[in-house]
Parts: C-alpha cells; structure tokens; sequence
C-alpha cells in the first residue's frame, strides 16, 4: 500500500485540472452530482485494479456513472443497514422518553442509548474496514451482487488487514482534506471532496490488488 500516492496520482495526469474541474461542477448539480462523482470514483478504482497509468478517467460516460454511482449508494446502504436501524431505535427511545417524561423511561432511554451507541462504533469501524473490500470487488466485476459475497469481501480483508487499516486511515486523512473546503467560504469543497473522493477509491483499489493477489497465493497451495 502506498498512501501517499493516493493523494499525490492525481497531478500525475496530464489532464488532472480538467478531469477534477469536471467533478467540481458536478457537485452543484444536487443530489446527482454526487452520484456522478460516485460512479467516477468506482471508475477510479477499477482502473488502479487494472494498473493503467492514469486512473482518473475521462467525464464522458455520464449515465454509466449515473449508474455506478446509484449502486455505490445500494452498496453502502446494505452494509450500513445495522447502523442505520439500531440509530433509528436509538432516536425513537429517546423521543418516547421525551414526550412521556417519565424518570424510568428517559433513564431506560439513556441507557439503551449508550449501549447501542458502543455497538454502532464497533460496528461502523468493522464496515469501515469491509465496504472498500465489497466496492472494490463491485469495481473489478462490474457486478452489484459480487459486493455482497460477504464470505468472498471479508476473505480479502482478512487475507491483508493491515491494507486495510490503512484505507480506514486514509479515509480519516481525506475526511479532513474534504472539510478543508468550508474554510475556502464553502465552496472550497466543491474541489476537495472530489478530490478526497478520488484519493479513497486509489485506495480501494491499491487493497483490492494487495488482497487479490494473496488470496490467489493461499488458493493455491
């Protein structure tokens, strides 16, 4: 793995202004701007897979990474499915403690509210570790269904965990540059998030080969 080529490729490409200029504009376009820079970044990491030179890909292709970018989401959806059921209880515990007002109920309500609360942590660090696994096989396929070969996606990630650990610690890192934008008067993040989206899906890629490649070693002996 190399993280800091993941944020580096980009100014590698000829065209980089031109492909993240692209991305930028498509971020004022709501909601499908993002599943366009979705699409283009599964793009992405199916090209570092393959090891073409220059992964960033051409904005061409628009209702195909429409599409991409749609499963991206249905991707993120199914795995984060526990998350977003248990915050849901969580919420609704503690609007009935609110409007009962009763003592016992509002503590039950905290109390539930911090056990769940440990649970979706340790869960959401679990799937921070297995979805760039699960997109990663999306973007190699082309299929939806292979993301959820779950026995398949969690071989990978235990076939090369420190691979991994690296992308859930890239992703932090680009976290942070997708939130340098606000600073730059908001707009700023019409360029950064592109920018860290491109960086992760480097990543997913460079653990997809690294886990591809081990799995294939231990298959055949």
């Amino acid at each position: 793995m190399n993280l800091g080529k993941a944020f580096t490729y980009p100014f590698d490409d000829p065209d980089w202004m031109k492909k993240l200029g692209i991305a930028a504009v498509m971020m004022i376009i709501p909601i499908v701007g993002g599943l366009f820079v979705m699409g283009w970044a599964i793009e992405i990491t199916r090209r570092v897979i393959q090891g073409e030179a220059y992964p960033m890909p051409q904005w061409e292709d628009f209702m195909g990474l429409l599409v991409k970018g749609l499963k991206v989401v249905v991707i993120s959806l199914v795995y984060l499915l526990p998350v977003i059921l248990v915050s849901a209880c969580t919420q609704g515990l503690t609007i009935l403690g609110q409007e009962t007002g009763e003592d016992i109920v509002m503590t039950i309500a905290m109390l539930v509210s911090v056990c769940f609360g440990c649970l979706v942590f340790l869960y959401s660090l679990l799937a921070g570790l297995v979805m760039p696994a699960a997109f990663g096989k999306f973007a190699a396929t082309g299929e939806l269904k292979a993301a959820f070969r779950f026995g398949e996606v969690i071989s990978m990630v235990r076939a090369v965990p420190m691979a991994y650990i690296m992308v859930l610690l890239g992703g932090f890192v680009a976290s942070i540059i997708g939130g340098l934008g606000v600073i730059a008067c908001v707009i700023g993040v019409l360029v950064t998030i592109p920018f860290a989206n491109a960086a992760m899906a480097h990543l997913w890629g460079q653990a997809y080969r690294e886990a591809g490649g081990r799995v294939q070693q231990a298959s055949a002996y």
